[in-house]
């Protein structure tokens, strides 16, 4: 009877050594760092795995050290950032992550507040490197950049409508103005060449008078 006890205690033993390690197998350390315009460190920053439930914040050179598992998802979401969300593969070991700062007068002042980046730096940046605070060149044609970039807007073949099948003129495609010039096409721009895009409608395209009345695509190349 004493030998059965002791086998089961030795086997209950076994198992959790087993587990234990098998639990400690799968978990890995992921290094990283955040910047922004590809230039400055961003500190502050909480960065969490999802399935490993850990969190460590970015430190004042933006760098991070992460336990997750295999798989996790490393997850970044900070206030006046677009969120980032990154799948752990096999080989991942570091990520390198340009977040792209959202540039409004509130965002400006509650960047510096949370203390992600210093005010002159974030000043200089905005007025300095827009190209690189943008996502551009990763869409494969301006108008997949026009669908991920802009909700609500339609994109059929090479033409874009924002106001939808009611138009002042009887045409519902866009107005397109490039470089401060209209335009009959856009299929010629890549998203790299792409220094800002905005879409305009209702009081915001009055300015183009009824050309304007089916929306603006308003766009700006590097040059």
């Amino acid at each position: 009877m004493s030998n059965n006890i002791q086998m089961k205690q030795v086997i209950t033993v076994l198992t959790g050594v087993f587990l234990a390690t098998s639990v400690f197998a799968q978990t890995r350390v992921v290094y990283g760092k955040l910047t922004a315009f590809n230039t400055y460190p961003v500190q502050n920053v909480e960065v969490t795995a999802k399935k490993a439930k850990t969190a460590i914040t970015s430190d004042s050179l933006g760098q991070f050290s992460i336990v997750c598992f295999e798989n996790d998802i490393i997850k970044i979401k900070p206030k006046t950032f677009r969120p980032v969300n990154k799948r752990v593969g096999p080989d991942t070991d570091s990520l390198f992550i340009n977040l792209l700062f959202i540039d409004t007068k509130s965002n400006r002042e509650l960047a510096v507040g949370y203390g992600y980046i210093n005010e002159e730096d974030l000043i200089y940046a905005v007025n300095h490197l827009e190209q690189e605070n943008n996502d551009f060149c990763n869409y494969a044609n301006i108008f997949d950049l026009i669908r991920g970039r802009f909700s609500g807007v339609m994109v059929r073949g090479v033409n874009v409508y924002i106001r939808g099948s009611g138009s002042f003129s009887g045409q519902t495609q866009a107005l397109y103005i490039v470089n401060g010039v209209s335009t009959t096409s856009i299929d010629w721009i890549s998203p790299c060449q792409i220094k800002s895009i905005d879409i305009l409608k209702d009081s915001n395209a009055a300015i183009y008078g009824t050309r304007g009345g089916n929306g603006v695509v308003l766009i700006e190349t590097r040059r």
